[in-house]
């Protein structure tokens, strides 16, 4: 019962932060407020379903491939979990943390397009088909899709040589950092927007529009986007249309769930991968 008092709390305090946010400076001051939005039913099964059941599983997915490697390699496996004496892990948490942001970021980058492509387009759909984009559309996200994402990158970050504690501690900041990013507010950071992803920035990458499809894939640094040619930031606009384009995602909790899994009746239109 706890937690579900924590996430009644949670949920009111965050409400209320919004609320007054996304007021004073909304991107969209059309869009409806929180609780009287499109697809908030289907957003609040997502807030509580997610940290009570989808992360539950996603551990117990961790540590049924801790086993497989185990049977694989059990020296190896003993080796990585006890000693952890590696050259990354020996330096201060501080110093970690700064590495994991770039490396971090850039697992992340490739793992969101991987989810633009064909083969899993389905499970990532489901989180770009909210129409109305605010601070709780962030917890639309096909379990799938969360599990994936979080063993790819976590894994990876652990098998490179960083503390698990300062692993455990970078996942989190991003949960929270998505939440922010998805606010209905038109903040670019000024400068600072070129170093770290801002509301504005991710708004184009949810954008129905033709001009920002398969832009902005960073969650944290547009770095990246530079880099590899998906940034856009055009001056002075904001874009005014979400979800999906040319694709009908039903609303409802347990219909999204099902979603990824039945046959395709026509050809997905806004990922190219």
């Amino acid at each position: 019962m706890n937690r579900i008092g924590n996430l009644f709390v949670a949920l009111f305090v965050l409400s209320a932060f919004f609320w007054l946010v996304e007021t004073l400076f909304a991107a969209n001051p059309a869009q409806a407020r929180l609780f009287k939005r499109r697809g908030l039913a289907t957003d609040l099964w997502y807030w509580f379903a997610t940290p009570l059941v989808t992360k539950g599983i996603s551990q117990l997915g961790l540590v049924l491939i801790l086993v497989l490697v185990y049977r694989v390699n059990p020296s190896g496996l003993r080796a990585l979990l006890e000693s952890r004496e590696t050259l990354l892990a020996r330096q201060p948490l501080g110093l970690q943390a700064l590495e994991m942001l770039l490396l971090g970021d850039f697992i992340g980058y490739w793992t969101h397009r991987v989810f633009h492509g064909r083969a899993l387009w389905k499970f990532h759909a489901i989180h770009h088909c909210s129409k109305d984009l605010d601070w709780l559309s962030s917890v639309r996200l096909h379990p799938v899709n969360d599990w994936l994402s979080r063993w790819i990158q976590a894994s990876a970050l652990v098998v490179l040589g960083f503390s698990p504690a300062a692993v455990a501690a970078y996942v989190p900041f991003l949960t929270f950092y998505a939440v922010f990013l998805h606010a209905n507010v038109s903040w670019g950071l000024g400068p600072l927007g070129w170093l770290v992803a801002s509301p504005k920035f991710h708004r184009w990458h949810h954008t129905s529009e033709d001009e920002g499809l398969d832009k902005n894939f960073a969650g944290l640094l547009p770095l990246f986007d530079v880099v590899f040619g998906t940034y856009y930031m055009p001056k002075g606009r904001l874009p005014q249309r979400f979800g999906l384009k040319n694709e009908d995602v039903p609303e409802g909790f347990w219909r999204q769930l099902v979603y990824p899994f039945r046959r395709a009746r026509a050809p997905r239109a806004l990922a190219t991968g």
